[in-house]
């Protein structure tokens, strides 16, 4: 089948007003010539990743933001913000399902394309990273020290759902679901290139996996801990049970 004059409408479709605004000449072409791809998926794999860019691009823009409603304790503002957020990472997990559409071999045939790049040198995954700490800064001075607060007060000793309390869970949402993004991202590289090559000389393998255990707010999650120890010192105390009630003694 001839597929050129197909190619040409899909890499030079035609332009009006709302092609213009939104550059579609200039965006369509981020990607190879159709005619150079190595294979049928290598488009595929470019517009994922492409497309994850511009997700994080979004979530980077949206996380300055909230620095700015933090440091103003613009509650509601920073929970809208959030949850935007919270819904950019779920789609660019979801999206990683679409490259396990693709064969080890095509993988193979692309990652030859890539010299010696990696996802560790997304620029914007990289900008995401440095993000958190200046986060909790912004939390921990507007909710916390500035109210006379600890995260052991918000979460158990003086806990009212508060405004401390519903940013300081947006914030760890925003971590879990990073991190579930990564594990995600780990289980690809698994099926499609393996993370026991040898090729890999373990170090990519290495990043990847720590990456999936970092957590940007550690203080969030190891309140949890806390209080089950805390709260689960009632649980060595012998109690009734609720199932089986002793019998009233007979009088």
């Amino acid at each position: 089948m001839d597929k050129t004059d197909y190619h040409a409408r899909i890499e030079a479709p035609e332009m009006r007003d709302y092609g213009v605004y939104l550059k579609c000449d200039r965006l369509l072409a981020c990607q190879k010539p159709l005619a150079e791809m190595v294979n049928a998926d290598e488009l595929q794999f470019q517009i994922v990743h492409q497309v994850e860019e511009l997700w994080m691009k979004l979530i980077a823009y949206t996380l300055v933001d909230v620095l700015d409603y933090l440091e103003r304790q613009d509650t509601h503002r920073i929970v809208t913000l959030m949850g935007r957020v919270h819904r950019l990472m779920r789609m660019m997990t979801a999206q990683l399902d679409l490259l396990e559409t693709m064969s080890p071999k095509e993988y193979q045939q692309i990652r030859l394309q890539l010299g010696n790049g990696s996802g560790q040198e997304s620029p914007g995954f990289k900008l995401l990273l440095r993000l958190p700490p200046d986060l909790w800064r912004a939390f921990k001075h507007a909710y916390l020290d500035g109210r006379g607060l600890t995260v052991e007060d918000i979460y158990d000793a003086h806990y009212d759902h508060g405004d401390p309390y519903v940013v300081a869970e947006a914030l760890i949402e925003f971590d879990e679901l990073f991190q579930k993004f990564r594990a995600n991202h780990l289980y690809l590289i698994h099926r499609s290139i393996g993370l026991g090559a040898k090729s890999l000389k373990g170090r990519p393998v290495e990043i990847l996996e720590g990456g999936a255990r970092h957590r940007f707010f550690p203080e969030l999650w190891d309140i949890r801990c806390d209080m089950t120890d805390r709260w689960g010192a009632e649980y060595g105390t012998v109690r009734e049970s609720i199932s089986h009630p002793p019998q009233a003694k007979a009088g």
